[in-house]
């Protein structure tokens, strides 16, 4: 089933949207859950919270593409639970995507005119004007948060290339986003 029949189903509020996007997108969901709590029950039930979030949040939202909107939802509740669980805990798997991005995005605590909404914008804008390469191994770090093994094998590179394609792109983001005028 195509994605616009199954945002059908959930506006008509038919439960069968749920199975359509467990079958198409449930692995998928698995994935980036463990990829950020690395483990197992944890993930199945953040998979099952995706579902529930999703058939909350379709309607009101009528979102154009279905997988990201199914892995943001996936993701962000990933990242709840993570820090819910680990609240007195470091988790070096997380915390160390986020921190190679730590001295690129503006710090809250300097910069409150820019919203997480733009900031997106900026990102997004940045990585479309870079080759699908880097695209590809960027998100699959920050967003993912697959390991750099895990990408080097996806796309066939050894890990020193993927450790350089980002070392570069955090590099050239950086320099992106205080052309735009953000104070990092």
């Amino acid at each position: 089933m195509d994605d616009r029949e199954i945002i059908k189903l959930y506006l008509a509020r038919d439960e069968q949207a749920i199975a359509e996007t467990d079958a198409k997108y449930g692995r998928l969901c698995e994935t980036i859950a463990y990829n950020i709590l690395k483990n197992r029950e944890d993930s199945e039930e953040c998979v099952s919270d995706t579902y529930a979030g999703l058939w909350k949040a379709i309607p009101p939202n009528n979102p154009q593409n279905l997988k990201a909107f199914v892995c943001r939802v996936a993701r962000n509740l990933s990242l709840k639970r993570m820090k819910y669980k680990s609240r007195d805990k470091r988790s070096p798997d997380i915390l160390i995507p986020l921190d190679e991005l730590e001295a690129v995005l503006p710090d809250e605590a300097i910069v409150n005119d820019i919203g997480d909404d733009e900031l997106g914008r900026l990102i997004n804008r940045f990585l479309r004007s870079q080759s699908e390469d880097v695209r590809n191994v960027f998100i699959r770090r920050y967003f993912f948060f697959d390991s750099v093994n895990e990408i080097a094998k996806r796309f066939g590179f050894g890990e020193s290339k993927v450790k350089n394609i980002l070392l570069r792109s955090r590099k050239k983001l950086k320099d992106y986003l205080i052309g735009e005028g953000i104070e990092i």
